[in-house]
């Protein structure tokens, strides 16, 4: 085995000094500007991955293939010695939208396939209007009887695409707004009169 690995070792080696010198010694330790040198390339074999490597050593590559059993083991451990039995998820709760369980501090995957779905439905009406011009105006998507609620100076130089459906309950105008919230004028970042 260290004989392989010596073996190998120098191989390597071997292969980088031919590699990065070519003429067979230590490069010239003075050339002068005013001389041509004629270094002629000897015709030498082209580099190969396989040349390079010879009979070859790859480190941090599994051998074998872990087996069925020992991957069970390392999951479950053994009973006899270190048991790691499954346990049950005590972090579920009820959406409280629609009823579903789902885990703590996820999402409720029902709720998000219907958002993903609506979503969805409002990109592929965009491309059908709008094309895949680049857009430089703020596009607004409007849903059965909603342009007549909105003014005109609101809609203009603004594209519209219309939903030929409903809003549904679940998707608040509130969501398309911008923030109302005024910008503070004060520098202040600590709270007053707290004492």
């Amino acid at each position: 085995m260290s004989r392989n690995l010596f073996l190998s070792i120098t191989n390597f080696i071997r292969n980088l000094e031919s590699l990065f010198l070519p003429h067979g010694g230590h490069p010239p330790a003075l050339a002068l500007a005013g001389f041509q040198h004629d270094h002629s390339p000897k015709s030498s074999p082209e580099f190969s991955l396989k040349q390079l490597i010879g009979d070859g050593m790859l480190w941090a590559v599994p051998k074998h293939r872990r087996s069925v059993e020992k991957r069970l083991k390392r999951k479950f451990g053994h009973p006899e010695y270190n048991w790691k039995p499954l346990r049950e998820k005590r972090n579920l709760r009820s959406c409280l939208q629609c009823g579903h369980d789902h885990e703590m501090g996820v999402l409720c995957p029902f709720c998000y396939q219907k958002v993903l779905k609506e979503t969805e439905l409002m990109q592929s009406k965009i491309q059908e209007t709008l094309g895949l011009d680049p857009v430089d105006k703020e596009v607004i998507v409007l849903y059965e009887g909603e342009k007549a609620e909105q003014s005109t100076d609101a809609l203009k130089n603004k594209r519209i695409v219309e939903m030929k459906k409903p809003r549904p309950m679940w998707f608040t105008k509130n969501l398309l707004q911008k923030s109302t919230q005024q910008l503070s004028e004060t520098k202040e970042v600590k709270p007053s009169d707290l004492a």
